[in-house]
């Protein structure tokens, strides 16, 4: 009679983790949405929309890479909760200064980079903590890191729709007070609910010496730069992301807006791949574990990249376009928890947070290149050749990196 209440506390701080991030990331698509609006508002030029970008985008890796260090030092749970108590505090210091009418565009600028500045270190100290309380919890890390990414976009949508009524009912600046109270719920669910993960001691006084130094902050570059599989993985998740980028921010747009009515499909485009992906994760977290892991990989890659590009270059009617699109999304679903759940076996516990900070930053420092080189792209060669030339790197990049002896240990 009693195994059911200890099953429950045993699975408790895994799904109060979970949580507690997806409310993290609900909060955060409340300031994708808002701020821009803000910003905009404040100076009335679109070139404050750009600034709010880089604001946004900078910190995130410098964050990573410094961030990392931090929360290995500090302990997972403890970074957490202070990750997101600066972050709660930099973002209700935005519509309490607008509200006072003290809130000009470089005070606004100021906030976001430091509240972006600490949002990867939070990330990383949130999912650093998964595979041991799925340890505790007797729960398959594959599945519990599928749960994670379903949480996490469904959050995602819920936070940016809840973020569009917020804007239309009371303005940008206040839907920002919304943003800090998920912060103060996923510090609460952290506090409550979640235990300290220990972090492993090795060495002793010397090892204690060096980790304060300049290879301790280095540690997780140089883990992905010395380990073939993970060097693979992060090369092949840095240029796909940059070119998803440049898919979402540049030609996705251009082809939406050729169709003649006003890019509307856009939204249709958005709407359909973030279903599949939603659909696609919550599959993989029922059957993934039962699939070869690099075939599944390599297949899922092939599906999500090359046919929407090369299929928007080819022009069919749109209704094409919205079910290959559906299709691919599908197949991208279960990338991240199948990618994720590879690095939590790889990846040493104790420099765990600098290693995914340090992928972190490498992803975010490659997108706005793709969306320049994009850019360039299409006014070099024209919209269709430019989607073509998308899909045929995307296919090289899967090809160039996906084989060999190295892959034996995905």
């Amino acid at each position: 009679m009693s195994a059911l209440p200890v099953e429950r506390r045993r699975l408790g701080p895994l799904v109060a983790l979970l949580a507690a991030d997806g409310v993290s990331r609900a909060g955060n698509a409340i300031t994708i949405v808002a701020v821009p609006l803000i910003a905009l508002q404040i100076a009335g030029t679109p070139l404050a929309i750009a600034a709010a970008g880089i604001a946004a985008t900078l910190p995130l890796v410098v964050g990573g890479v410094v961030g990392g260090w931090v929360v290995d030092r500090l302990g997972f749970r403890r970074a957490s909760i202070l990750a997101d108590a600066a972050s709660g505090a930099t973002v209700l210091a935005i519509p309490i200064l607008a509200a006072l009418g003290a809130l000009p565009l470089w005070a606004l600028l100021l906030l976001v980079l430091l509240s972006n500045l600490l949002d990867a270190p939070g990330a990383a100290a949130r999912s650093s903590q998964i595979p041991e309380l799925c340890e505790r919890a007797g729960a398959a890390l594959p599945r519990v890191v599928a749960a994670q990414a379903t949480v996490s976009r469904t959050a995602t949508m819920v936070g940016a729709g809840v973020a569009g009524l917020l804007v239309a009912v009371a303005g940008a600046a206040p839907a920002m007070l919304v943003d800090a109270a998920a912060f103060g719920v996923a510090i609460l669910l952290t506090i409550a609910f979640v235990p300290v993960v220990p972090l492993p001691v090795t060495g002793g006084a010397d090892a204690a010496r060096a980790d304060s130094g300049w290879r301790a902050l280095t540690a997780g570059v140089r883990f992905v730069l010395r380990t073939p599989l993970v060097r693979a993985i992060v090369i092949m998740v840095v240029v796909t992301n940059a070119l998803d980028t440049a898919g979402m921010t540049v030609l996705k747009p251009l082809y939406a807006a050729g169709l003649g009515h006003d890019g509307a499909e856009l939204g249709i485009m958005v709407a359909c791949f973030a279903g599949g992906a939603l659909a696609g994760a919550a599959i993989y977290g029922i059957v993934g574990d039962r699939v070869p892991r690099h075939a599944l990989y390599v297949v899922l890659f092939l599906l999500a990249g090359v046919p929407p590009y090369a299929t928007m270059a080819l022009a069919p009617p749109f209704p094409v376009v919205a079910v290959v699109l559906a299709l691919s999304g599908l197949a991208a679903g279960p990338l991240n928890p199948l990618i994720d759940s590879a690095l939590y076996r790889l990846i040493p516990a104790e420099i765990r947070a600098r290693v995914l900070g340090a992928i972190t930053a490498g992803v975010t420092a490659a997108m706005p290149l793709g969306s320049l080189v994009a850019g360039l792209g299409v006014d070099g060669l024209g919209l269709a050749a430019a989607l073509a030339a998308t899909a045929v790197l995307y296919l090289a990049a899967i090809l160039a990196t996906s084989f060999g002896r190295r892959w034996r240990g995905f």
